[in-house]
């Protein structure tokens, strides 16, 4: 898989204090990768240096084969980005929004037209295209913003908390774009305070704090950082004179529980022998009814990495 964009040891740092702290990321193509990190942790001064307009301190950024510092025009073509602040001219239609922002990447003619509809339909606010944003919800605004980044269809779109202070109907309009977005072949590097979020759109996870990546993997690679263990249980419905040990003495498992019907296995993650598990329950004549495995939430292993909830 190709990078769109890479970070090399990237600094950022005002007087005595440092924002941003020698940190190394790539973005794949096709990815989502999620920017998870608390107040302070220097997620929005490393999306502000992607997108060029704060210059770091030192190393360097790479998108689409341009260094950033250079500010090719074919680069700028390459990206879109939605702030964390709405960038949105109120008194003209969404439509003629779309229209200006598109057409500063020199889309013109039926080009333009069919890239305008196709962003509105996006984000699902065609049938607003000839409303003015003073009319719509902080929600809607939300989206509009997102069809304004998108409508030259650029290859990286870099988002800034874009579901902040917004309804729940929005946000979900939100998040399934962003997945048609990459069915689309797009990769986007997406910021957010919201873990449901990150877990639900991301193919990778960087967190961050005080300046550094402390973590940078899929979902199951942080959690197995910070589990080493995890717990299936099973319950049971013709249940012989369960024998703990014989399930204790398979390799991996360190603690076996049975109550009321219900079986709790604990298996180290490196040592996950569940098929040996079923086997013996089977040979000691036991149904298993139904079976759930209990993992490590990814707020925990926040908390584990950084020391401290998202919010706080």
């Amino acid at each position: 898989m190709n990078n769109v964009a890479a970070v090399q040891d990237l600094n950022k740092r005002y007087g005595n204090k440092t924002a941003v702290d020698g940190i190394s990321f790539e973005v794949r193509e096709g990815e989502v990768l999620g920017l998870l990190g608390p107040n302070g942790a220097g997620k929005s001064t490393t999306i502000h240096m992607l997108s060029g307009v704060l210059s770091a301190s030192s190393g360097n950024i790479t998108i689409l084969g341009h260094n950033v510092k250079k500010g090719s025009k074919e680069m700028k073509k390459g990206i879109g980005i939605v702030p964390q602040d709405i960038a949105i001219y109120e008194e003209i239609s969404a439509e003629k929004n779309v229209r200006f922002f598109a057409s500063l990447y020199s889309l013109k003619g039926e080009e333009l037209k069919t890239r305008v509809k196709e962003a509105l339909e996006l984000v699902q606010l065609y049938d607003r295209k000839d409303d003015k944003p003073k009319t719509f919800s902080g929600g809607m605004k939300r989206r509009l913003n997102i069809a304004c980044a998108i409508a030259h269809q650029p290859k990286l779109i870099i988002m800034d908390e874009p579901t902040v202070g917004i309804d729940p109907q929005s946000r979900h309009h939100i998040l399934e774009s962003i997945k048609e977005l990459k069915t689309r072949g797009a990769s986007i590097i997406y910021s957010t305070h919201y873990m449901e979020e990150i877990e639900a759109i991301s193919d990778r996870i960087i967190i961050m704090n005080e300046g550094k990546i402390i973590a940078d993997g899929t979902i199951e690679e942080l959690y197995r950082k910070v589990n080493k263990e995890l717990t299936y249980a099973f319950q049971l419905t013709r249940v012989q004179p369960l024998n703990k040990n014989s399930i204790r003495d398979i390799k991996g498992v360190t603690e076996v529980n049975f109550s009321d019907h219900q079986l709790k296995v604990t298996v180290q993650q490196n040592h996950d022998h569940l098929s040996d598990i079923i086997a013996e329950l089977s040979a000691q004549g036991c149904s298993i009814q139904s079976m759930n495995k209990q993992v490590t939430s990814l707020e925990t292993v926040f908390l584990e990495l950084t020391g401290r909830k998202l919010r706080d």
